[in-house]
């Protein structure tokens, strides 16, 4: 083992919990008393976090979970101090980028509302389920702030007149309406939340890891390119996919007509 190889042994989260079990790596937002509000521990071992998860290849899906009544209220305005023996990484220490340099599939699960910062966790994931009851808002505006680093996230999944008009009012929207404006995949009853999100990690997490990481990162990067220098550089990871361990499992096992065994 490397001496810079992440470990989650002798480490004890305080503001999260993680789990993993099959696969997927689980981490709970535990502040339940608070809100769930970001302090620095909290957004610090949820960095960690995901870094180990990008770090393993076992480790094939993310969930985002919460405990309490309220998924997240953004950012810990009070800044009480707390400690945490998790490491701080070095350049690691935005969700946003953790998030979107990952390149593994991230799904939020939503079991309460969403406000604020913790918007970054939810444009910033592949995916988000919440429960119907929850609402969503950016409420930065009434308090004579703006939402910036939300707006990074938010217009890459909400359409524009929609995003600003969310922004500029600071009203919350409920989930059938994220659902329509693309922030959130689906709206559900709370007492299939844990169904649904299950049945979406189990289906993630059976499919490809390799190609799912390469192609999750060639998606990231082409969503920075313009259209005429998008098509070259995804043409080149075509033959780079074809390339690669995963595809050659999957198009054996195609032919052979058995189901493809992805390697660890």
């Amino acid at each position: 083992m490397s001496d810079n190889k992440l470990s989650l042994e002798g480490l004890n989260f305080k503001a999260t919990k993680v789990d993993i079990l099959n696969n997927i790596l689980t981490i709970t937002l535990n502040r339940p008393e608070k809100k769930n509000a970001l302090n620095n521990v909290m957004m610090n071992e949820i960095c960690y976090a995901l870094a180990y998860a990008k770090q393993e290849r076992s480790i094939r899906v993310i969930i985002i979970a919460a405990e309490g009544d309220i998924f997240c209220a953004g950012a810990d305005l009070r800044r009480e101090k707390s400690e945490s023996n998790v490491p701080k990484l070095e350049g690691a220490d935005d969700i946003s980028i953790a998030l979107r340099h990952l390149y593994k599939p991230v799904i939020c699960k939503i079991q309460g509302s969403v406000l604020a910062g913790a918007l970054l966790m939810v444009t910033n994931s592949t995916h988000a389920v919440a429960v119907e009851e929850a609402k969503f808002s950016a409420p930065e505006i009434l308090r004579g702030l703006w939402p910036h680093m939300v707006m990074a996230g938010l217009f890459r999944v909400m359409p524009k007149r929609a995003g600003l008009d969310f922004v500029m009012r600071g009203q919350p929207i409920d989930s059938k309406k994220a659902e329509e404006w693309g922030l959130i995949n689906k709206s559900v009853k709370a007492n299939n939340l844990s169904s649904e999100v299950d049945d979406l990690a189990k289906e993630l997490a059976s499919l490809a890891p390799g190609t799912m990481q390469f192609g999750l990162e060639a998606y990231e990067k082409q969503d920075a390119l313009a259209f005429d220098e998008a098509l070259p550089f995804l043409q080149k990871q075509i033959a780079k996919t074809f390339e690669g361990p995963d595809a050659k499992e999957g198009i054996a096992a195609f032919l052979e007509k058995r189901k493809p065994s992805w390697d660890e």
